[in-house]
């Protein structure tokens, strides 16, 4: 029997809760177009979404099993509106299952959370890209050590998901310095970071990209660029799944006057 393959994604999912808020969205306008299209480049509608994003860690790789996922409004100084939005997908506590025995089988302990709700790394490009909220969203946790070569091992562990009728999406930042939005003098840092990491993710040899990703702090203007890495290491978990799929960029945007890169493995289009 045939099986049908997902692409894995790194998506850079902006700032607070912008498809929300009317300024936020003209800024935004190229992402929210290019994050309406994403389901367009899959092969039809995935049975789960599987998201890793730079909004949760925990001291263990944690797996969200509630059914019915809550929010988490993890932003501050929004309107107050943007406090009861609300994403109403349902959770999969058997993915959830399945994602822990992946994880076990590959020599991780993992934990599970029954409480964990959706942060605007996960809501913000799932409202655009499946605004029903019809697909079930279960989301895996960053490890607080941010050791980036385990976080690609946990990427390999999780890459029968995609044999599986999961989309795994890994949802954070190419640029992510607090201190640098909105200043001239950060373009031409973030612009240099992203080069690198398009040169990377671009590598013939996933063994070459992996270890090019594992020592992202040696690349020009790393820790300005990512000071925490924290909205960098979903990228990890996606190289891990990509498996020897190469990379390449679907859009840049460029917002607050830095580039916002998101990546595309194993894709046909």
């Amino acid at each position: 029997m045939k099986t049908t393959r997902y692409p894995v994604y790194f998506v850079s999912h902006g700032g607070g809760p912008w498809p929300y808020v009317d300024s936020m969205r003209q800024m935004y306008a190229k992402t929210a177009h290019e994050f309406s299209a994403l389901p367009g480049r899959l092969p039809g509608k995935p049975k789960a979404i599987l998201v890793i994003s730079g909004h949760w860690e925990a001291q263990d790789f944690t797996v969200s099993t509630a059914q019915h996922p809550p929010m988490e409004y993890d932003y501050y100084g929004f309107p107050e509106h943007t406090y009861h939005i609300k994403y109403p997908a349902p959770g999969s506590p058997a993915l959830a299952t399945r994602i822990k025995t992946l994880l076990a089988d590959s020599g991780f302990s993992p934990r599970e959370d029954s409480s964990r709700g959706f942060d605007h790394g996960t809501f913000v490009p799932l409202s655009l890209m499946y605004p029903d909220a019809e697909v079930p969203v279960v989301m895996l946790s960053l490890k607080s050590s941010y050791d980036a070569e385990e976080h690609i091992q946990v990427g390999q562990a999780l890459a029968p998901l995609r044999n599986e009728g999961v989309l795994i999406i890994g949802s954070g930042l190419t640029y992510h310095n607090m201190q640098g939005f909105r200043r001239t003098e950060s373009t031409p840092i973030a612009e240099a970071f992203e080069a690198y990491l398009n040169t990377a993710i671009g590598q013939a040899e996933a063994n070459t990209r992996n270890q090019m990703l594992v020592r992202w702090d040696t690349a020009p203007g790393a820790r300005l660029a990512h000071p925490r890495e924290d909205h960098l290491l979903p990228l990890m978990v996606i190289a891990g799944a990509a498996g020897a799929d190469v990379g390449k960029t679907v859009f840049i945007d460029h917002v607050m006057e830095v580039p916002m890169a998101s990546y595309e493995f194993g894709g046909n289009q």
